[in-house]
């Protein structure tokens, strides 16, 4: 391959970068979907011990579906009501939806309750079966209370149906009897402080992660909600769903790409322009970036099949450092003058490229080790484009760069380059060079001393507060669980599961008779396990084996012989089986609390409402066998304060793997290559602290990148300098210039609106710019002293 002409190799690689070209666009944009992942959530790793956990987390994250719940709010009752249904027709008239229910169909109680009127005998409250079993239970007192209770508001179960109102009780604790949100005017309805809420709920024509989906149903809902206020002055509307935070995600990375990468293109374009004063090397410098990049967005997609929204904004700063190969390149070009052989050029900067890429590759690799799925594709989106961008040096360039350059570096940037050279490099040496280590240490020991540490979930993932403030106030209003910690019950069958279902309600029900907790909402509630329905079954049998001593006072009561007849017919019933709940209709809303996962085993899902205290509710879960408490953001948090804890380890590891390349590279020479970096490094540390700025995993994961990109300048600095010798400063000016192009691309994912990059961004603009001021520290002393 070395016997090939610079023409043959760029043809070669012209074909390679059009057929990832091509294949990239066809990922994009051919298959129909967008592979955009917009779900924050699908980002983080999984952290929970069972795999039911896991499949748990998402079920609930994904419960709504494709849905947005709206809540039209008034102080009026009348205009509430009136609204809600104007913006019912409104949203059934675009086509952005699916489905819209605002006025409920008329529909017949009779049919809900039905399904159970065969199972009525096996279903009785805890208060019902207690009393029943204590002895001199008196059935007739208890037909008398069910004969004089007053109206019954909600689901009723006709007195013939059931005389003693056994299965009225059980179906008062249903979560469809407790919800706030009631039946009014064919709306579901509630009241809180004087103010009226209706329930509306669209269901979207797709996913909710779909970027058209997306913008054609927020647009529909911006119209609608834009007429229906205009028309019912005062309303308000609260909104919950996966729509909303996509949508959200999605327009804060689009913004987030276009300042980083807008700001940095333009930034890097005028520093180039006016660093070669020629727009040939600027258009070959970008040429080789988005060769990088464009290999790196396909090869991710290839291996991901989607791509996260933080990988993209990453991307866009990656530019930064894709660049920094090509400009090598060219300040070798422009350093040579006439002397210039594109092929020679290639030799001279292939040692220093390839010792600068291997050093990138590694702190990459180690941050594509961490089990999150974002940062892993990050690493290789990174990993890609870094090896893209630098083969394009030594196979594209020399074919495009074959002329010598007409211009030399900017005579400016290489004056201010010598200038910073020669006074790094002189308090670098001897007693000076003591005295400035010395120096720095009293400054960066109180900067170290004041560094803390933050793991929490939201550096990742920070869901917009006035959307999660709306979502709060649904999910009171609406009674719905907070969704954020959940019980799961797991079991090797359903029996078991119930029974141990069961066994958490039990302690439940104490949190909540004790005003601990509001309710909660599970599966054994509505399906009682066969063994509660034997032990319930087995308490009304006394009363039933006199079946005409119950007939008679059934009679007595008023009840017609024909009705009471009927009525002791269908004892003695037969239990609710799991099959048959998840056929009733009622039973629609909360399947997705039953989970049947095949070999990951059985479970279900159990939501406590009314307590955020999550030390109250692990201690509900205690001692109980197949019950825990999956708190899916704290686990989160402790896996970032895990893995914080081993990146200092993981940041050593890697210093000492660099240092021995350049032990076998440059010999005793190593330790001064090396200290640039490791300085910088420690010097950003100590600014963080004094910015007041808690450690998090992204600071070291940024840290383990200062360290390559630090000894990539070290390396181009020790490498360059024998081939520039004619001109002082020149080789520095080069690293200036490629830390430039880094921190005006790098240093911007501070702007960006995720937290985690944020944090990359600032440590990365520290690190970087240390690390650039102290390289000169990477020649040998005694070039320095004759300057």
């Amino acid at each position: 391959m070395s016997r090939l002409t610079p023409p043959l190799r760029a043809l070669l690689f012209s074909a390679f970068a059009l057929l990832v070209t091509g294949l990239g666009a066809w990922l994009l944009f051919g298959r129909g979907t967008s592979p955009i992942q917009t779900d924050l959530l699908a980002m983080l790793p999984a952290t929970e011990r069972h795999p039911l956990a896991e499949a748990a987390v998402e079920r609930l994250a994904h419960a709504n579906g494709d849905r947005m719940v709206l809540l039209v709010e008034h102080a009026d009752d009348a205009i509430a009501k009136e609204a809600a249904r104007e913006l019912g027709k409104q949203l059934a008239a675009d086509p952005a939806f699916a489905a819209i229910t605002a006025e409920l169909p008329p529909f017949d109680l009779d049919q809900l309750i039905a399904p159970y009127l065969a199972h009525r005998f096996h279903l009785l409250t805890d208060a019902d079966r207690t009393a029943l079993t204590q002895p001199g239970y008196d059935a007739e007192q208890a037909l008398k209370h069910r004969l004089n209770e007053p109206f019954l508001a909600g689901i009723g179960v006709k007195l013939q149906d059931d005389p003693f109102g056994w299965l009225q009780h059980w179906l008062d604790l249903q979560p469809w009897s407790r919800s706030p949100l009631l039946p009014e005017d064919d709306l579901l309805t509630a009241h809180r402080d004087d103010r009226t809420y209706v329930m509306v709920i669209a269901t979207l024509r797709g996913s909710s992660y779909d970027d058209q989906v997306q913008r054609a149903a927020l647009a529909a809902l911006a119209r609608a909600e834009q007429a229906v206020t205009h028309n019912h002055p005062g309303m308000q509307l609260l909104r919950a769903g996966a729509v909303f935070h996509a949508a959200e995600a999605r327009a804060g990375a689009e913004h987030d790409v276009h300042v980083v990468g807008l700001a940095s293109t333009l930034g890097i374009a005028i520093l180039l322009l006016w660093t070669f004063r020629s727009p040939r090397p600027l258009l070959v410098a970008f040429l080789s970036t988005a060769i990088g990049v464009i290999c790196a967005l396909t090869a991710t997609v290839l291996l991901f099949d989607q791509v996260y929204l933080l990988t993209l904004v990453f991307g866009a700063a990656l530019l930064g450092e894709a660049v920094d190969y090509s400009i090598q390149y060219l300040c070798a070009r422009a350093n040579a003058g006439p002397r210039w052989q594109a092929m020679q050029g290639v030799r001279q900067v292939r040692p220093a490229l390839l010792l600068a890429l291997a050093t990138s590759l590694l702190g990459y690799a180690l941050l594509g080790l961490m089990p999150f799925p974002a940062l892993r594709q990050m690493a290789c989106f990174a990993m890609v484009g870094m090896l893209a961008a630098c083969f394009s040096v030594f196979w594209l360039l020399p074919a495009l760069l074959a002329a010598p350059a007409t211009k030399p570096l900017s005579p400016i940037l290489v004056r201010g380059a010598l200038a910073l050279q020669t006074l790094a490099g002189r308090l670098g040496i001897g007693r000076r060079g003591v005295l400035a280590i010395a120096l720095l240490l009293l400054v960066a020991v109180p900067g170290w001393w004041r560094l803390g540490h933050d793991d929490d979930i939201h550096l990742l993932i920070s869901p917009p507060v006035e959307l999660s403030r709306q979502e709060a106030r649904i999910r009171n209003i609406a009674g719905i669980g907070n969704g954020s910690q959940f019980y799961l019950v797991h079991g090797d069958d359903a029996e078991q599961v119930l029974q141990r279902e069961e066994a958490l309600e039990a302690r439940l029900q104490s949190l909540a008779q004790n005003g601990q907790l509001e309710s909660w909402t599970g599966v054994a509630g509505m399906l009682p396990s066969a063994r509660r329905q034997q032990e319930n079954h087995a308490a009304l049998a006394p009363l039933f084996a006199s079946r005409a001593q119950l007939e008679a006072q059934l009679q007595q009561a008023g009840l017609r012989t024909d009705v009471a007849t009927a009525y002791l017919d269908t004892w003695p019933g037969q239990p609710l089986t799991l099959t048959t709940w998840l056929t009733l209709p009622v039973s629609t809303p909360f399947r997705y609390l039953w989970m049947d996962q095949g070999k990951d085993g059985i479970g279900s899902i159990v939501l406590p409402q009314g307590q955020d205290d999550v030390a109250v509710l692990r201690a509900a879960a205690e001692g109980l066998p197949g019950v825990e408490l999956v708190d899916k953001p704290a686990s989160i948090s402790t896996l970032f304060g895990r893995y914080r804890e081993y990146a200092s380890i993981w940041l050593l590891a890697a210093f000492a793997l660099v240092a021995l390349v350049f032990v076998w590279r440059y010999g005793r020479a190593a330790p001064r290559v090396m200290a640039p970096p490791l300085l910088g490094i420690g010097l950003t540390l100590a600014a963080l602290g004094y910015l007041g700025q808690p450690l998090t995993l992204f600071h070291w994961m940024a840290l383990m990148l200062v360290l390559g990109v630090g000894a990539n300048y070290a390396v181009f600095l020790h490498e360059g300098e024998p081939h520039a010798a004619h001109l002082p400063g020149a080789t520095y000016a080069g690293v200036l210039l490629s830390a430039v192009t880094a921190l005006l691309s790098f240093g911007l994912l501070a702007l960006s609106s995720m937290p985690a990059l944020q944090h990359f961004g600032i440590t990365l603009l520290l690190g970087i710019g240390f690390t650039a001021l102290l390289v000169p520290a990477a020649r040998p002393a005694r070039e320095y002293v004759s300057a």
